[in-house]
């Protein structure tokens, strides 16, 4: 019988050093919340789970952390011992590398600091998609530093707002959050002119949600389009 490694099992001795220097931050920083074997799971289950389908691996160690707060921050909000109480939206789309990216750029230019955005995806892709990037930076939104990232249950709890575009049936429908499907065109492949289309699409929408929120845009009606 042949057995399957996790990605862990394939860390360099610079990736392990990483991870460890990574686990030692966030037991620091978590301490008072979650106990060192939970908070070592989630950063090591992370980092599997962004390996999977990553294009490059050098810098998995510190997306894998990034992930893992994430995720200890939806947990802490389902347990109840988070302090913040700032509305959770997650955007969700297939592959997490072009609209649900998009969106979460612009909700939280949108939002300031007023409300927390998530992505994930169904099945996260490689890499951010040029597109997406390209059409933000235009719109002085970077989210060329993002990466795909799959959902996860404790994510989904954790959101008051679940946003899918074009994954509706693979995103589970769990009690809690308030789901939104919005009809979205993949980006992907689209030439500029169509790709701003979208981003008008998204803008028009988010702003509505932002309204249901009773968040008022930090920017100037107009100026995320500009």
């Amino acid at each position: 019988m042949t057995s399957v490694l996790s990605p862990r099992a394939a860390l360099s001795v610079d990736q392990r050093q990483a991870m460890h220097t990574a686990a030692t931050r966030m037991c620091r920083d978590y301490a008072d919340t979650f106990s060192i074997e939970t908070i070592e799971e989630f950063l090591y289950s992370s980092y599997d789970a962004l390996a999977l389908g990553a294009a490059i691996t050098n810098y998995l160690p510190l997306l894998a952390e990034r992930f893992a707060r994430q995720r200890l921050t939806a947990l802490a909000t389902v347990e109840g011992h988070a302090r913040d109480e700032k509305p959770i939206v997650l955007f969700v789309c297939t592959h997490n590398t072009a609209r649900s990216q998009m969106a979460m750029g612009l909700f939280t230019a949108l939002a300031g600091d007023r409300a927390v955005a998530w992505s994930a995806g169904s099945m996260p892709g490689r890499v951010v998609d040029s597109e997406a990037v390209t059409a933000m930076a235009a719109h002085d939104i970077d989210i060329s530093g993002e990466y795909p990232k799959p959902w996860t249950e404790e994510i989904i709890r954790a959101a008051d707002v679940v946003v899918t575009m074009g994954c509706g049936d693979a995103c589970p429908v769990l009690p809690g959050p308030r789901y939104q499907n919005w009809k979205i065109d993949d980006p992907a492949g689209c030439a500029p002119s169509r790709v701003d289309c979208i981003f008008d699409n998204l803008d028009d929408r988010i702003r509505d949600l932002l309204t249901e929120l009773n968040i008022e845009p930090q920017l100037p009606a107009g100026a995320a389009t500009s």
